[in-house]
């Protein structure tokens, strides 16, 4: 898809009706996660159906029954976009590239944050971290953060997601919901997401391609590597070795789940085939953020 194609979608975010962007802010982002935006204020008994994570362990064994938290919001939270530049996220089999994709979501993400009145900030990486925006109010802020992804190309190989999550844990000062926008095709990022999580309010968003889960029909296919150059052609019309194309992206993505999972991260794949909106509005709206996400879309 092209710059010009691109800029019209995002451009016509902001007419979303109102209502749809609170659904996908699912209350300001403020009522997404127990403790995100929100302090504690009271407590009372328990009562058949709370969240179990809201019970207070201390007064319920002073007074020897369950009691939970009561919160209140507080006025103002921070949401952090960390969108992933590198050179595979500009690939793929449809006319959307994971770039493309991954910047809608992005830019609807954002465009919310700020009709809710929400400070944003966002971290562009490849091989290293190439822009920061520090968190910010305003639609003329949204459009700066937009406009220099617009302008991004693939210089650079390699992708190290890992630096650029350690990065953002040092920047951040206070708690904040951060949304790691990538494919997730690197290595030795495990941990600095875990490190992430146990300060802030994550979600992964997995960007990924038809191709990723099925090749099977398609004959020969040349494929290159945009991480490494290296250029290759491939038996798509074996049903063996479209088995084990799908077995292995398979295997990442469950690898990725169960990261994400043992984190505390909510995740979310989109394909370049969905509608980035609807997918996002159903994640935030008719779920909230599930922290455990048993099937993936068929």
């Amino acid at each position: 898809m092209d710059r010009t194609e691109l800029l019209h979608k995002i451009s016509a975010f902001p007419l979303i009706p109102l209502f749809l962007a609170e659904q996908l802010l699912s209350g300001n982002f403020r009522s997404i996660f127990k403790g995100q935006g929100i302090e504690a204020d009271e407590v009372r008994h328990y009562e058949p159906g709370d969240d179990v994570r809201a019970i207070d362990w201390n007064v319920s064994a002073r007074f020897g029954t369950p009691y939970v938290k009561l919160y209140r919001e507080e006025r103002e939270m921070t949401v952090f976009l960390v969108l992933d530049c590198s050179a595979s996220m500009y690939c793929g089999s449809s006319p959307m590239s994971r770039y493309d994709q991954g910047l809608l979501c992005a830019g609807l993400i954002a465009f919310s944050a700020e009709q809710a009145g929400q400070n944003l900030g966002a971290l562009f990486f490849d091989r290293a971290i190439t822009h920061i925006f520090p968190p910010r109010k305003g639609k003329a802020h949204i459009m700066a953060v937009i406009s220099r992804a617009l302008s991004m190309k693939a210089k650079a190989r390699g992708s190290d997601l890992g630096a650029a999550l350690a990065g953002l844990g040092r920047l951040l000062k206070q708690r904040a919901l951060v949304v790691v926008v990538s494919d997730f095709l690197s290595v030795h990022w495990e941990q600095e997401l875990g490190n992430l999580c146990r300060k802030h309010d994550v979600i992964a968003l997995m960007i990924e391609d038809p191709l990723d889960r099925d090749m099977a029909g398609l004959g020969l296919i040349s494929l290159e590597d945009p991480e490494t150059g290296l250029a290759y052609q491939v038996p798509g019309a074996f049903p063996d070795f479209g088995s084990v194309w799908s077995a292995w992206h398979e295997q990442r993505y469950s690898a990725w789940q169960q990261t994400c999972r043992g984190c505390g991260a909510a995740f979310i794949p989109i394909s370049t085939e969905d509608d980035a909106p609807a997918q996002l509005i159903r994640f935030f709206g008719n779920r909230g953020i599930p922290r455990r996400r048993e099937s993936r879309k068929s």
